[in-house]
């Protein structure tokens, strides 16, 4: 499954955000002199929310304003680090903002954190640094700067975290809805084919408002039919491709995809404990994360 071509290249540092050109680094100009440190970290701290950071601020936050706000020395790394990312993405996974599946692997002699998707892939290595690619390294990114965080709390997942097996979810759902607009559409269509026939028989030159409240009656219902039909196809195309994810992923089965770097063989049998504890803690035997 693993190409060597397909591995990025890991810089072993924590990833902030690409320089801006022509950004000017905090010592140097005018500008780094006049404006001190402290005062730099107070307008990081006014800018952004860290109890809210995520793909968004990633991407705005400057290297200088990231080197302020993210003191090397007070970061979180190693095995807890890796644990509380761990909770953090299963709290999202279970909320559904992240669409992933968890698994340890042993990746470039290091325990690491894999999350993947159907199309993306993200590494989370203990000193903090993220490789991968696509939309699930932008919401991985964020996660880790905030986990690496000791002031940041981290709650526990619930127990049922995991994407949903697709064979679980039914084929279709609440049909309240639609039963609700066909009878208002077969009640419009009645009407409007009643005021129709009773036009000519009334008198087609005298009663004109017959026939265009008959037609407007009649139009209403066949608009109504095809917003149920529309609406009903439209929901089975959603749950087919929602389905052909989660499988995709491996939901349903022990396949993981392709495209991930990493042999199967160096992904952990069974899911670690979430208390942070050292690699020789005895895991849990649930199965692997997200599996």
């Amino acid at each position: 499954m693993a190409d060597p071509g397909d591995a990025p290249d890991r810089s072993g540092e924590r990833a902030p955000p690409e320089d801006a050109p022509g950004e000017p680094s905090p010592g140097s100009g005018a500008d780094g002199d006049a404006e001190s440190v402290e005062a730099l970290r107070e307008r990081v701290e006014e800018k952004y929310d860290f109890e809210a950071f995520g793909p968004r601020e990633m991407a705005e936050i400057t290297p200088e304003e990231w080197d302020v706000a993210f003191d090397d020395e007070s970061w979180i790394t190693g095995t807890e680090l890796l644990a509380r990312v761990e909770r953090e993405l299963k709290s999202r996974i279970a909320s559904r903002e992240v669409f992933a599946s968890l698994e340890y692997a042993e990746v470039e002699g290091e325990r690491a954190l894999v999350a993947y998707s159907d199309t993306d892939y993200a590494i989370v290595f203990p000193d903090g640094s993220v490789e991968g690619r696509g939309t699930i390294v932008r919401d991985v990114k964020p996660t880790v700067a905030l986990c690496s965080m000791d002031d940041y709390e981290v709650d526990d997942p619930p127990e049922d975290w995991r994407l949903p097996d697709p064979d679980s979810i039914p084929d279709s759902g609440s049909e309240v809805g639609n039963w609700m607009l066909q009878l208002l559409a077969a009640t419009q269509l009645l009407v409007g084919l009643g005021t129709l026939v009773a036009w000519p028989i009334l008198g087609a030159r005298d009663n004109m408002v017959l026939l265009v409240v008959g037609l407007g009656f009649t139009a209403v219902g066949l608009v109504l039919f095809l917003m149920v039909a529309n609406a009903r196809l439209s929901e089975k195309f959603r749950l087919r491709e929602y389905k052909g994810r989660l499988r995709s992923t491996g939901a349903a089965s022990a396949d993981r995809p392709d495209f991930l770097p990493i042999e199967d063989d160096a992904f952990e049998g069974s899911e670690p404990a979430l208390s942070g504890e050292d690699e020789g803690s005895k895991p849990r035997d649930d199965g692997p994360v997200g599996r």
